[in-house]
């Protein structure tokens, strides 16, 4: 499943993933990960993994940033998510984007 991605964005979001040993996980959630997505839907992606912490999630950030991608990206922790709901959503539909070997 290519979630109306080209699979050249998805192997550079990867290999940022793959750089960072913490992150056990990146579940895509969202339009893209319902498959209501348009051509503008921005990226929702939040990870799992131990000693991640928000520093570090800047870190990959900018990571990705720097991949200068045609994309808005919303990266989060996902156990600093909050909002009850949202990690309903997230549990629901998300989709596993990404999964350390």
């Amino acid at each position: 499943m290519n979630f109306g991605l080209k699979s050249e964005t998805i192997s550079a979001i990867q290999s940022v993933m793959a750089h960072y040993p913490q992150v056990e996980k990146a579940i895509l959630y969202g339009s893209r990960a319902r498959g209501n997505f348009r051509n503008g839907s921005d990226i929702d992606l939040t990870l799992t993994g131990s000693n991640l912490d928000l520093d570090l999630l800047l870190k990959i950030e900018n990571a990705i940033d720097d991949l200068l991608l045609p994309y808005k990206m919303d990266l989060s922790l996902l156990n600093h998510i909050e909002n009850p709901d949202l990690i309903a959503q997230i549990h629901k539909f998300g989709r596993v984007f990404y999964q350390k070997k």
